[in-house]
């Protein structure tokens, strides 16, 4: 069993907390005193952005793509697509994404994103090495 502690002579007992009487509630800041205020600015589309952003706001109009009645609320243009497979995506984003062909050339287009990062990774070294294939087999032709 825990001991208490002696008090010293003389000093004065320690008070009981008191409860929180119901008038002590928080009262909130209106909201243009708040720290920090304001926090969120409205959406702005990154330049070189191919559809504008959709917003919440009376100035700003909603767009409507691919039969969508807006546009998803994540959406950004950090990474444009390019090469084949962007233009794979891009007709895939023509068609509503209801159609399953929406998604066969999304799938698609993943396929030969990966196919492209391939050749582009091996492109140092196999490029080379074709030349010194090629110029092997056409001095082979040339002996025989």
């Amino acid at each position: 069993m825990p001991q208490k502690t002696p008090r010293k002579p003389g000093a004065a007992k320690p008070r009981a907390k008191s409860k929180p009487k119901p008038t002590d509630i928080a009262v909130d800041l209106d909201p243009s005193q708040r720290p920090g205020v304001p926090m969120e600015t409205a959406p702005q589309p990154l330049a070189g952005a191919r559809v504008p952003i959709a917003s919440q706001h009376a100035d700003v109009p909603v767009y409507k793509h691919a039969g969508r009645k807006q546009m998803p609320p994540v959406f950004g243009t950090a990474q444009p697509p390019r090469g084949l497979s962007g233009l794979l995506r891009r007709a895939a984003y023509a068609k509503p994404d209801h159609h399953p062909g929406h998604w066969v050339l999304l799938l698609l287009a993943d396929r030969v994103d990966v196919w492209e990062h391939r050749v582009k990774r091996s492109l140092p070294w196999a490029a080379p090495s074709a030349v010194v294939l090629a110029a092997g087999l056409m001095w082979r032709a040339r002996r025989a």
